[in-house]
């Protein structure tokens, strides 16, 4: 089997799971759409519509570290925010934390994707369930969607123990409501990115499933139910965050 035929050949729209996925679309197609719906790509919304320029970083002590070198704030992990640095992957915190102009948003999953992404020059959009549809629009705005300038749609997933993948339901669902919005590019779906979005036909109640997902309940149990209500606000927003040059801010 040729190895061209894992990037979903001839095809507009197309559709991966995790950091290899990310690298075998990255090769091929024209814009990356970062899929992590609990919680990076939800925080990095909710951060870029208040004003604030996130840089992604891959989760690790050095995050503070490059905070200092690049003139940022680097956000901690959800339990480890005080009053005077309440700055976090969290939605919710970063809803009401004092505004900065430029953030460095560590996490294990999305944001690994996005800087590795980021590092090829590949322009990097993140989506989630409240901007899919944005996201959908701008993309289709300014011609993505063609066999010549394919989008690739990346379902972040989360990690095993072990480190390994775990798929999951939010960020099937997001990365589908993204492929909804892509349904007419002209290019048409990969059998892939056709598949993924079967799974939001078959979802009556987006908000209730992201709840009720091993992710939802994990955050909701361990007293963050208030990130998982943002996460599942589904369409209220119009922001594009677009990476270029390390940097997500506004489209």
């Amino acid at each position: 089997m040729s190895p061209a035929v894992f990037a979903q050949p001839a095809s507009g729209a197309r559709f991966d799971w995790g950091l290899s996925g990310a690298a075998e679309l990255g090769r091929v197609c024209a814009i990356l759409v970062v899929v992590d719906v609990l919680s990076f790509t939800t925080a990095v919304e909710v951060a870029v519509a208040r004003g604030m320029r996130v840089h992604p970083f891959p989760w690790g002590a050095q995050a503070a570290e490059y905070a200092r070198r690049v003139g940022a704030v680097a956000a901690v992990g959800r339990r480890q925010t005080t009053p005077e640095h309440p700055w976090s992957l969290s939605p919710a915190a970063l809803s009401t934390a004092p505004v900065v102009a430029d953030l460095v948003l560590p996490s294990p999953n999305g944001s690994a994707i996005s800087a590795a992404a980021s590092a090829t020059g590949l322009p990097v959009v993140a989506a989630c369930l409240r901007n899919a549809q944005a996201v959908g629009r701008w993309l289709t705005d300014r011609g993505y969607g063609s066999v010549d300038a394919p989008i690739g749609v990346v379902a972040s997933g989360e990690r095993w123990p072990d480190g390994s993948l775990r798929p999951c339901v939010e960020d099937q669902l997001g990365a589908a409501c993204v492929l909804d919005a892509l349904s007419g590019v002209p290019g048409g779906l990969s059998v892939e990115a056709a598949m993924a979005l079967a799974a939001l036909a078959s979802t009556p109640d987006v908000s209730a499933a992201v709840r009720g997902c091993v992710s939802g309940r994990e955050l909701i149990e361990g007293g963050f139910a208030g990130d998982v209500e943002i996460a599942v606000q589904a369409g209220g927003s119009a922001v594009v965050p677009v990476l270029r040059q390390g940097v997500f801010s506004a489209a």
